[in-house]
């Protein structure tokens, strides 16, 4: 070196310092270093990384590489760092979001879009922020939303959705390159369809909690994410935050399962127990739960037995490896129950419930959803509220129940984040996807139709208005003597 600067430099030299130009690392490669200096690199070599011309660096000594040179070190503090001159902190800002500067050794995060910010996406972004250590332990690294769709970018959430885009675009947070995983909490037919396929189409991993999406459509979007090798999460489409689905793919794997059957819809349950308890009419329940936001505005789909046979179809694939039509699935509601029913199923020694209800047989499958008779012993008798409860019954393993929160914001998001925490592992570990989407792959599934259900022999309960005259009953019986229906009691 010439000049001034390099006589500088060899003066500290000669009084036995060190010295290295920048950040190259090669100037450390001597043991036992005490005094380490740091001069400006010329232009193009990291000039004004250092804001005065030579000074002490006091730092701990990296390791030496096998190759005998150091790791660089940083090039000291700034000196003015971010905020000093009253600019905003970014460590202060991602605290004020739940977030936190990645600390060393822990992987970049899974980088995720959110397609629907209702009660279920706010739920979601809630739950990672707030569990957000546990949730990187779990998943190997952290997760964080990035981006958000929704048509409305006004309403007050009780979460901010900074510092994730928000956006109406959802297909702009589909094609986005670096995200590898979506959620679609949107609901229905489309435009849920078009962007789950557009998404797996474009290589990413889909969680979603659409079961009427999954119970029509599903062997088109399963064959499609199976084509392309992504994951597709839908845990909690059924039960809320009951885990059935995985139990029933992974869990349960080893058995043979001969039943399912249970209660999956918490507006028809918590309809249904006040009934029973306050012997109020359907209609008056009803319009209560609607004031108090336990059913929708619509409710069509809950009473009608709609949302359970969608549950139903979800259940009966992953217990039977069957792909049964939808529409094949006889289904009856609660509209029609009255207070009556449910006063003379008590003295019966019953409690109605509405139940969705599968069985495996050789050359067709029992898949039904019905108001039922529930004897009051039955560990579902007792099942209130809102609440979901339900049973498998293995050839091996005998029955089992599986109980919990079918609805609501956290209990459905704690199925979510389960469904990404497990595309998160797969993706660190490079594994692809370890189980398929039904629990066998698609071209496994039996072909077995659903049985009608007049095909099916059972126990009935029937009511009659008929005027009190002797020979009524006697004329009654005989009608049902000739359709071969026997009578166990009146």
């Amino acid at each position: 070196m010439r000049g001034p600067r390099a006589h500088r430099l060899a003066g500290a030299e000669a009084e036995g310092h060190d010295v290295r130009l920048g950040r190259d690392p090669r100037c450390l490669q001597a043991d036992g270093l005490a005094r380490v200096l740091e001069a400006p690199a010329p232009r193009g070599e990291g000039r004004g990384v250092a804001r005065h011309r030579l000074r002490r660096v006091r730092r701990p000594l990296r390791p030496l590489c096998p190759d005998r040179e150091r790791a660089p070190h940083a090039p000291g503090r700034a000196r003015h760092p971010a905020g000093a001159r009253g600019g905003p902190r970014p460590e202060a800002a991602a605290r004020r979001h739940g977030l936190t500067r990645r600390p060393p050794g822990v992987a970049a995060p899974v980088r995720v879009g959110l397609i629907g910010f209702g009660t279920i996406g706010t739920g979601v972004l809630k739950l990672l922020r707030a569990h957000r250590a546990d949730i990187t332990r779990r998943a190997g690294r952290p997760i964080e939303i990035v981006a958000i769709a929704d048509l409305d970018l006004e309403t007050d959430r009780g979460i901010p959705a900074a510092p994730a885009r928000f956006t109406k675009d959802a297909l702009s947070v589909i094609e986005d390159p670096s995200i590898p995983i979506i959620i679609e909490l949107i609901g229905g037919y489309e435009p849920a369809r078009r962007f789950v396929l557009a998404a797996i189409r474009a290589g990413k991993d889909v969680v979603t909690a659409n079961k009427a999406l999954l119970a029509v459509h599903g062997q088109e979007i399963v064959a499609a994410a199976e084509a392309r090798g992504v994951r597709l999460g839908f845990e909690a489409s059924v039960g809320g935050g009951i885990p059935i689905l995985r139990t029933l793919k992974e869990g349960l794997a080893g058995d043979r399962t001969a039943a399912v059957y249970g209660i999956v819809n918490g507006t028809c349950n918590h309809i249904l127990t006040t009934m029973t308890r306050e012997g109020r009419s359907f209609g008056d329940v009803l319009a209560e739960a609607q004031r108090l936001g336990l059913a929708e505005a619509d409710p069509s789909t809950d009473v009608d037995g709609i949302d359970s046979a969608h549950k139903l179809a979800l259940l009966t694939t992953l217990a039977f490896n069957v792909a049964p039509r939808f529409a094949d699935i006889p289904t009856e509601g609660i509209r029609r129950i009255e207070p009556a029913d449910i006063a003379f199923a008590r003295e019966l020694g019953y409690t109605i419930k509405l139940l969705a209800i599968a069985k495996d047989g050789r050359d067709a499958i029992e898949a039904r959803v019905h108001p039922t008779m529930i004897p009051n012993g039955h560990l579902l008798a007792d099942v209130g509220g809102n609440f979901n409860a339900i049973f498998v019954r293995g050839a091996a393993l005998g029955p089992t129940m599986y109980y919990g929160q079918g609805a609501g914001s956290m209990p459905t998001a704690t199925a979510v984040v389960a469904d990404l925490i497990a595309a998160a592992r797969d993706r660190e570990i490079g594994s692809g996807v370890r189980v398929p989407p039904w629990g066998v792959p698609r071209r496994a599934l039996r072909p077995l139709p659903i049985r009608p259900l007049d095909a099916l022999e059972g126990e009935y309960y029937l009511r009659f208005m008929a005027l009190d005259r002797p020979g009524v009953l006697a004329r009654i019986a005989g009608i049902l003597g000739r359709a071969d229906i026997s009578i166990a009691s009146v």
